[in-house]
């Protein structure tokens, strides 16, 4: 803007804001979009599953996944199943269902299902969609105990997803707090949290995590065992963010601004946590979008190895468990199901990670 502009009352433009930048990129955008949509969907899971996550089906074991169907007999209908008959193989002794085109089962919406209690505080049994009255809805198929996947995968996500969060509020604090007085103190303090950090780099991540986690007690109950996975994954990964903030708070210290803070009498904790932090808020946040999906992934690795959170406790690495063995998946390939909400979150939290980068960077070229 020329210096005429600024002089002559015409008013200077306002900073772009940060949801109208990500706009302009249309892949951080949908999956800012697309977490939110998933995050908005956890209070209400019970209402949206058709099953509740421990309905067993005997009869059922090791279902097929059923396709909604609009079409019968080449006329448009409304949605439906088709009825699965289930037969014993002589042979391998295994149970094959076949759909009956003859019988088509139409879905109830809107309707009363399994029991289910909202939030732990409100008894309930309505659901979003019902399977047929009399017959079967398994979106996804089912397991080894005739439980439909695509419910448990709705449930997991309520845990999956939330522990991510937890954890990376545990580690946000521990690293802006260490790597912010690490950075402004010096001294002695600066050396003791960069041995502290260098002691917790050097260990091996993933058997720390098992070490930690085998050493909860096996008689815990579930609630207790999810806090404790959540505790254990926040306090080891704050190294890496406390020594971006050291760094940064370094480099920030000998500014004009910081150096008036202190002239004027403002404290240590003042001028660090109202005056420094928010000069690189942008790198924070960016931090906090790529820790969420490494939390995501430690639960699902311990629970995928039997060492984090157990049944009865439902969550995707709980589910993956049951995929461990090679002939299952052979045979049963929809028990890898919920690997793809897996990526697919772990993804879009890296893709909006790259966006926020992008339009916090205030050294990169903005695009067109």
């Amino acid at each position: 803007m020329s210096a005429e502009g600024l002089t002559d009352g015409t008013a200077l433009p306002r900073p772009e804001g940060l949801v109208r930048r990500l706009r302009r990129r249309r892949a951080a955008f949908a999956s800012l979009v697309f977490l939110a949509f998933l995050y908005a969907l956890l209070p209400f899971v019970e209402i949206i599953a058709p099953y509740a996550p421990e309905t067993r089906s005997n009869d059922h074991i090791y279902m097929p996944p059923m396709a909604v169907r609009l079409l019968h007999e080449g006329r448009l209908t409304v949605p439906h199943v088709l009825a699965m008959q289930s037969t014993l193989d002589t042979e391998t002794f295994q149970r094959r269902f076949i759909a009956d085109p003859t019988q088509p089962q139409a879905l109830r919406f809107l309707c009363t299902g399994d029991a289910y209690m909202l939030w732990g505080l409100i008894p309930g049994n309505f659901h979003l969609v019902c399977p047929p009255e009399g017959g079967r809805f398994h979106l996804l198929g089912t397991d080894r105990l005739g439980r439909d996947i695509f419910s448990r995968i709705l449930h997991g996500a309520r845990i999956s997803l939330t522990i991510g969060l937890i954890g990376v509020a545990i580690s946000f604090f521990l690293g802006c707090l260490l790597g912010g007085l690490a950075g402004y103190a010096g001294g002695r303090v600066d050396a003791l949290v960069l041995r502290l950090i260098e002691i917790l780099r050097a260990i091996p991540e993933l058997p720390l995590w098992m070490a930690l986690a085998a050493a909860l007690p096996a008689n815990w109950s579930a609630i207790s065992v999810y806090f404790g996975i959540t505790i254990i994954l926040g306090l080891l990964d704050w190294p890496g963010l406390a020594r971006a903030v050291r760094a940064k708070i370094m480099s920030l210290r000998e500014e004009d601004y910081v150096v008036a803070a202190e002239l004027l009498g403002a404290s240590r904790s003042r001028v660090l946590f109202l005056h420094m932090l928010p000069n690189f808020s942008g790198h924070l946040i960016v931090s906090l979008t790529m820790a969420v999906p490494a939390m995501i992934l430690g639960e699902t690795a311990l629970s995928f190895l039997g060492l984090g959170l157990r049944p009865p406790v439902v969550s995707w690495g709980v589910l993956l468990n049951d995929a461990q063995s090679v002939s299952a998946v052979e045979l049963y390939p929809w028990l890898l199901a919920p690997l793809v909400p897996v990526v697919a979150v772990v993804l879009a939290f890296n893709v909006l990670g790259d966006g926020l980068r992008d339009i916090t960077d205030p050294y990169r070229r903005p695009s067109s």
